[in-house]
């Protein structure tokens, strides 16, 4: 999954939401630097990303990019993922949308001091362009898939990745709406958070 399903994922509690939101740019012993509960986030995250990966329904979805995008194709799934549960907001969370994301990243800002300097600079162009936000639209998509293809050593492609989001749009929302409610359940059984 992606930022925006991380941070929701995560629930109220700030120090777990920092951890999911970190969890990618920190390695080895440098966990023990964080707070019980931040750790309890990054395990969080990680855990969640094992899930996705291992999901039959994600697999689908990864299986139809595969030909176009070879190993960009999951990642190009969890955005995918991320503009359903954007798109489609409400019927997931009774906090508005942008309350939600305004919230988030203040509350990661408030993180600062402790932020890895990768997570400060993504943080600071996230909230810039308030990628939580713009994920639910396609030309928002088309934008964050720009400036991921500007960004990989290799070349991904993914600026092409919301014309197959487009044409197969409605597979791909089935899907989501199928793994989604398990991915939920698996978080809450796995892991003691507050709710959004």
């Amino acid at each position: 999954m992606n930022y925006l399903a991380h941070l929701f994922l995560a629930g109220n509690q700030p120090e777990t939401m920092l951890g999911n939101f970190i969890a990618d740019h920190v390695k080895g012993s440098d966990i023990l630097r964080f707070s019980e509960k931040t750790r309890n986030g990054i395990a969080m995250h990680r855990a969640i990303d094992t899930y996705t990966d291992q999901h039959p329904v994600v697999r689908q979805s990864i299986t139809r990019l595969r030909s176009d995008f070879s190993k960009y194709s999951g990642v190009i799934v969890d955005m995918f993922y991320d503009h359903y549960l954007s798109a489609n907001w409400a019927e997931y969370s009774d906090t508005d949308i942008h309350t939600f994301t305004e919230t988030r990243y203040r509350i990661l800002n408030s993180f600062q001091a402790i932020l890895p300097s990768r997570s400060a600079k993504l943080l600071y162009y996230m909230e810039k362009q308030n990628w939580l936000f713009s994920y639910g639209s396609l030309d928002g998509m088309q934008q964050a898939f720009n400036g991921m293809a500007r960004r990989t050593t290799f070349e991904s492609k993914m600026e092409f990745a919301v014309e197959n989001l487009k044409a197969g749009y409605t597979e791909f929302g089935q899907e989501f709406r199928q793994f989604f409610p398990e991915l939920q359940k698996f978080v809450c059984e796995n892991f003691d958070i507050a709710k959004n």
